[in-house]
């Protein structure tokens, strides 16, 4: 067990890079994948760092909020200390104006990563998003579903009328396990996920689950980091705080002013910027939006935890 504020033991740096040479090894025709997962404020970012220093490593970063440009500080981007002077791609890469699909993602890491991989450096994987990570994994693939463009539709109208938090219901009915890792006011998995039920007769978890790992381009080893929760929500308190005081608050209102969130409803709903939106808006003061911000973020880990526990490839490591 370490410290909360202080590095990676050196025995799970060290476990790390042992098993994930082990798997490499029995697949030397494919590319080596290393995967730092878990939930927000586990510390991946740093153990990624502290791995590809030791292992000659660049890190492809895993998540769906940090691609945009412009939002730091509520996204939790690595800054250039904390990055070590190692490369950091899928960082900065689209303005926020303009929204950014899985699908995009995938394709744009797919090629960072074989380009990493060419220059003879190892591509450490390194995030909180379980979605593009499976996407990745699984070379794209959205579940082996074809899109019915009638059934969206219908969901699309009736969300119209009745709400997210109805839509959310009836995915909860068929697919209990995507409900808990999709947020209800994340619209667009809500319904892909009933979509793929309409179309296939089977539920986005069990088709994940049949189609993991058909992409045979990666060796990927998959490292996930398990904190006890109160350690967890305390790491998560300090990280909510740390985002205030390097200025969160002035940085929702810059993106607010700027008409950021009025054209991309996926960066309204993140976590942080959602929050102090309430309170720019004149909804609630700015203590009780910061204390809907820490309670959110617990959530949300919580959401990571169950989606990253419900995939088996993941090797978890009790920190």
């Amino acid at each position: 067990m370490r410290k909360e504020g202080s590095g990676m033991t050196e025995a799970i740096v060290a476990n790390a890079i042992a098993q994930a040479r082990a798997a490499f090894e029995k697949a030397p025709d494919r590319i080596p994948l290393l995967c730092i997962v878990g939930p927000t404020a586990s510390g991946k970012s740093r153990l990624a760092v502290e791995l590809a220093q030791q292992l000659g490593g660049e890190v492809v970063s895993c998540d769906s909020m940090q691609v945009y440009r412009r939002m730091d500080i509520g996204t939790a981007k690595p800054t250039a200390e904390e990055m070590g002077g190692i490369p950091h791609h899928m960082i900065d890469i689209v303005d926020p104006e303009v929204p950014y699909s899985c699908a995009e993602y995938v394709t744009a890491a797919r090629e960072v990563i074989s380009d990493i991989y060419a220059r003879a450096k190892l591509p450490i994987l390194c995030g909180g998003t379980g979605l593009y990570l499976d996407r990745l994994l699984r070379g794209g693939n959205d579940a082996g579903a074809s899109a019915d463009p009638a059934v969206r539709a219908e969901l699309e109208a009736y969300r119209a009328v009745h709400g997210n938090a109805a839509l959310h219901a009836m995915l909860a009915e068929v697919d209990p396990a995507s409900a808990l890792a999709i947020h209800e006011n994340n619209v667009p998995r809500v319904i892909r996920a009933l979509e793929i039920f309409r179309v296939t007769g089977r539920t986005k978890t069990e088709v994940d689950r049949e189609n993991a790992f058909l992409d045979p381009t990666f060796c990927p080893y998959v490292v996930g980091l398990s904190w006890n929760r109160d350690a967890l929500n305390r790491r998560i308190d300090a990280r909510v705080d740390q985002m205030l005081s390097l200025g969160l608050l002035d940085e929702t209102r810059r993106l607010y002013s700027e008409g950021v969130f009025a054209v991309n409803a996926t960066a309204a709903q993140a976590i942080g910027y959602k929050e102090l939106l309430s309170h720019l808006r004149g909804e609630e003061s700015l203590g009780e939006a910061v204390s809907r911000l820490r309670i959110a973020t617990r959530r949300y880990a919580k959401r990571q935890m169950t989606w990253f526990r419900a995939r088996e490839y993941v090797r978890w490591v009790e920190v």
